[in-house]
């Protein structure tokens, strides 16, 4: 018997998310008050400009109790961290669960791109990868939220009525039926679940 999604959300590894336009604070929302000792690393791309430093890692230190850094080539995601794509490079997940930084070409004119880390964390974590795609203004992550679904990863899509700019989640959801599509309150509940 296969299990259901409440036991797959309980046997996770890792936790992958994209935003876009409104995704600072979609996700300021969702971590707030989190639990310091949080199960799983937290792995997030936000669409950032390439030429300006990055102030993302110091508002999250400050919003969440999470231990909050960027992602470095080589480091291995630990529980407990937020980890965020630096400007200017694409992140991804190495098959010996280690972080690499590339300057590939843009992927729907971003770098990072969703696609990028979410193709890869699939490829490393299977169904034991979670995959939340949040508020944007373009299509980068429905892709590889449906990746993460073929290799039986749990996907998430911020409701889109809710979200500042709908054209990511709708994207997704026009590609595929993911697992959930709840509000802000919601996901934080599930990842919450997620805790073990």
């Amino acid at each position: 018997m296969s299990p259901t999604l409440s036991q797959r959300a309980t046997r996770l590894q890792a936790v992958v998310i994209g935003m876009s336009a409104g995704g600072l604070e979609a996700l300021s929302q969702m971590l707030r008050d989190m639990p310091e000792d949080f199960g799983l690393p937290l792995i997030v791309v936000q669409h950032v400009p390439e030429n300006h430093p990055s102030q993302i890692v110091e508002i999250f230190q400050r919003l969440c109790s999470l231990q909050v850094d960027e992602a470095r080539d080589k480091d291995r995601p630990k529980p407990g961290h937020l980890y965020f794509a630096p400007p200017g490079y694409h992140l991804q997940v190495e098959m010996d669960r280690t972080f690499s930084l590339s300057v590939d070409p843009r992927v729907h004119y971003a770098r990072p791109s969703i696609d990028v880390l979410f193709d890869s964390a699939a490829d490393v974590w299977g169904d034991q990868l979670a995959g939340i795609l949040l508020t944007g203004a373009n299509s980068d992550g429905a892709e590889g939220l449906h990746s993460i679904a073929r290799y039986g990863g749990l996907t998430v899509v911020q409701e889109p009525t809710e979200a500042l700019a709908d054209t990511m989640p709708r994207s997704a959801l026009k590609l595929f039926q993911p697992d959930y599509v709840l509000p802000l309150a919601g996901i934080r509940q599930l990842l919450l679940r997620m805790d073990r």
